[in-house]
């Protein structure tokens, strides 16, 4: 019987309670320790009613013990870059969620360091674990749909998160898109040259005074010439709207909304279903537990990491692009090679 994984946990939001209850009831894993800047009354009653009242420490605890062979980042985004060089110096796996950092230079740093040690980061990109989306994975893959031309993908949000959320996220491209981004490189297994983006303030003001967006259109341009095409929206009043079409010179294929139910009701009124499921943690649930699965089996069986840092990186690099590309109105192109920094933005 091969010995679980013992784990710490730095960062106890929630995505790292969300880590916790998995990794709890996951026999790859043993929790050891969770660390917490603040730790709060409401965080206390969640950990006693796990019985994980003791395990509160300080982040570097976490890493000085030696039973501890692996640890899950979920601390705000411009921490993740620290946690991941002390960690990888102190010889842990690494789990960390998206993104690396919100700079290009101390991402290349920290996976620098991560490469230099020889422990394994996996960025927590979750989507890319959805069964209908490693679905049409395998469809490209396998050549069924032909050579890919078009891939559509939706993405909008059932509702805005707060100012402060906001302020410290990195803005739209960096916290939201990022995530299709991944899927994009993730379906067409091949690199992004070129970004155009439109966005505008259509939701909510508040994203204008944090000099932010909450409705974008944005347009890929892969190696191959393949396009793909990502709308976003911070609110989607009828639930958490998912969708992807892959359209080749074979056929397409398309992944639709998640929804409580597939009963379809028709009458002489109407023909109704249910809506989409309403928040991230329900919609992408089994994609949250195959992740970490994926994590353990690339820890105890030298199995590829699913989504790795240069993964991290590319994405950051759209995201990046994205930003340039609404700021000046003009496409932007891409250097050829991972962690090549953007080039000048060019009309076309």
């Amino acid at each position: 019987m091969v010995n679980p994984i013992v784990v710490g946990i730095i960062g106890a939001g929630r995505i790292g309670r969300l880590h916790a209850d998995n990794l709890r009831v996951m026999p790859s894993f043993k929790l050891k320790s969770i660390a917490e800047a603040v730790v709060s009354e409401e965080l206390l009653v969640w950990a006693e009613s796990r019985n994980l009242g003791s395990a509160f420490v300080n982040g570097q605890d976490i890493l000085n013990d030696p039973e501890i062979e692996a640890v899950f980042i979920c601390t705000p985004t411009d921490t993740h870059a620290s946690w991941i060089e002390l960690a990888a110096r102190a010889g842990k796996h690494i789990f960390c969620e998206k993104p690396i950092s919100l700079s290009s230079e101390f991402t290349h740093q920290a996976l620098k360091i991560v490469e230099d040690e020889g422990v394994l980061l996996q960025v927590g990109f979750n989507r890319r674990m959805d069964p209908s989306f490693r679905k049409l994975k395998q469809l490209v893959q396998s050549g069924e749909l032909g050579s890919p031309h078009i891939v559509k993908i939706t993405s909008r949000d059932p509702q805005p998160p707060g100012e402060a959320y906001v302020r410290s996220s990195g803005g739209m491209f960096m916290d939201m898109t990022i995530h299709d981004f991944d899927m994009a490189r993730y379906l067409m297994g091949e690199e992004v040259t070129e970004v155009y983006t439109r966005g505008a303030n259509l939701v909510d003001p508040m994203f204008g005074r944090c000099d932010d967006v909450d409705t974008a259109v944005i347009t890929l341009t892969f190696a191959s010439g393949a396009i793909c095409v990502i709308d976003n929206s911070r609110k989607a009043v009828y639930g958490y709207d998912q969708r992807v079409e892959v359209f080749g010179s074979c056929g397409s294929a398309t992944a639709d909304n998640c929804r409580p139910t597939t009963v379809e009701v028709s009458t002489a009124a109407s023909v109704t279903r249910d809506q989409p499921l309403h928040f991230f943690l329900e919609r992408y649930n089994q994609a949250f537990v195959e992740e970490v699965a994926a994590f353990a089996r690339a820890i105890r069986l030298q199995e590829p990491i699913i989504c790795s840092g240069p993964d991290g990186q590319q994405a950051e690099r759209i995201a990046e692009a994205a930003k340039e590309s609404y700021l000046t109105g003009l496409p932007v192109k891409l250097s050829s090679c991972a962690g090549e920094g953007i080039s000048a933005t060019q009309a076309l």
